[in-house]
């Protein structure tokens, strides 16, 4: 937001703040190069000299889910993990749940998904490939980068809060409106000096999900069985070291 929305690391530059030592929190001094000390006016209001005003389709790489044969859907694994719309979308990465042996849409590791249908504008990263149904679409920018991608949809709230509003029953967007989109268009090495900053955090976050989600099986797995049980300590301490990595 402070780069991209706000435009801080300029604001900095034209109040004179960067001068006198006062760097943005999360922002060393050597990054505020990339910015320029100037605001110009532009269709979307101020934005910094240099700067572009594009729409979504020109900056972004974009697929629209498409949803395959009922028939070919599953619970027990077979295909590719499929998500259909935001029923499995969590924190950050969407639950596996159902799988589909004959993927139409196509989302890769790293892409960020979108809900596209009730509700709109919910956000998830696909954290493997999948197959995406009609309530979802997929994006990366054209540069590749993932959590440049994931943080600039985010951003989007306000306006797909819109197309939800606008909905005569269940709100939507459109390829053609979600494409249209208007937005700023960066420097080049705007986007890859943040997705460098970025990714290590992102990193760390999906390490995490995956431990998460590992700790979790194991939990229902065991619990059932200590319950009953079926299994006893000594046992369940013996999995466990057999399983360890």
């Amino acid at each position: 937001k402070a780069w991209f929305v706000d435009f801080e690391p300029v604001r900095a530059k034209i109040e004179g703040r960067w001068h006198r030592g006062e760097t943005l929190p999360g922002l060393p001094a050597h990054l505020y190069d990339l910015f320029p000390d100037r605001l110009v006016d532009s269709e979307l209001g101020e934005i910094p000299e240099g700067w572009g005003v594009a729409c979504v389709d020109d900056e972004f790489d974009f697929t629209m889910g498409q949803s395959p044969p009922g028939e070919t859907y599953n619970e027990t694994g077979e295909g590719m993990p499929f998500y259909q719309g935001r029923a499995d979308f969590q924190s950050r990465f969407p639950r596996r749940r159902v799988y589909c042996t004959a993927p139409t849409r196509l989302a890769k590791a790293g892409d960020t998904l979108i809900s596209v249908r009730a509700p709109v504008g919910d956000i998830n990263m696909a954290g493997e490939s999948c197959a995406i149904g009609r309530g979802v679409a997929a994006a990366r920018h054209k540069s590749g980068s993932r959590s440049y991608t994931y943080q600039f949809m985010l951003g989007l709230k306000a306006v797909f809060a819109r197309f939800e509003a606008e909905g005569t029953v269940f709100g939507s967007i459109s390829k053609t409106d979600f494409q249209a989109i208007p937005c700023i268009a960066p420097p080049a090495r705007v986007v890859s000096s943040f997705e460098a900053m970025l990714v290590p955090l992102d990193d760390c976050i999906e390490v995490a999900a995956v431990e998460s989600h590992t700790l979790a099986a194991l939990r229902d797995t065991l619990l059932p069985k200590l319950i009953s049980g079926e299994l006893r300590i000594p046992d369940a301490e013996r999995i466990l070291e057999e399983t360890s990595p």
